[in-house]
């Protein structure tokens, strides 16, 4: 998934760059920017602390989204159930979540609109076909954003370790 631009260089959409490997010391030390070890080595330490920071924002983001899909699927699990219980009359009883570990009993006649939490504190009343379309988009959405998140993680992980190897080489 990633692309190569001029300087043969990978970067991922998400505009990560790929660490140069240092096969050949003497050569990489004889060129221009490289004047002195130190030089190269506080370089290649602010690289590996620049992949270090986007691999904790990574991590952070891959977690938000294990805990936001399940909250999805239930909750268009429900609307789901909410569209087939719309022609009755009949009443259901359901539990819902009030705050952390704190659940209520609700009962529930059939309707045609929701109001769906959409965070920073807005909440908004949708069609139950809208919902449902809406938490099917995001669901989606955030299954590939994973996806692309795990990604990122794997390719931010061969770079660090490429800085590593570079470190490790220059200290020789």
């Amino acid at each position: 998934m990633a692309e190569k631009n001029s300087e043969t260089k990978s970067i991922l959409p998400s505009g990560i760059p790929e660490a140069t490997f240092v096969e050949d010391v003497d050569a990489f030390m004889a060129q221009p920017d490289n004047s002195s070890v130190e030089t190269v080595l506080s370089r290649l330490e602010e690289q590996h602390q620049k992949y270090s920071f986007m691999e904790m924002n990574l991590k952070t983001k891959k977690n938000r989204l294990k805990v936001q899909i399940p909250d999805l699927k239930s909750t268009l699990a429900f609307v789901e159930h909410l569209i087939e219980r719309r022609g009755s009359d009949k009443k259901f009883e359901t539990h819902f979540q009030l705050s952390e570990q704190v659940w209520t009993k609700a009962t529930i006649k059939p309707t045609e609109k929701v109001n769906l939490w959409l965070g920073a504190n807005v909440m908004l009343e949708y069609s139950l076909e809208e919902a449902k379309a809406l938490l099917s988009n995001n669901l989606t959405s955030a299954k590939e954003s994973l996806e692309v998140c795990d990604e990122e993680l794997g390719f931010i992980r061969d770079q660090t370790t490429t800085v590593e190897v570079s470190i490790l080489l220059q200290k020789k």
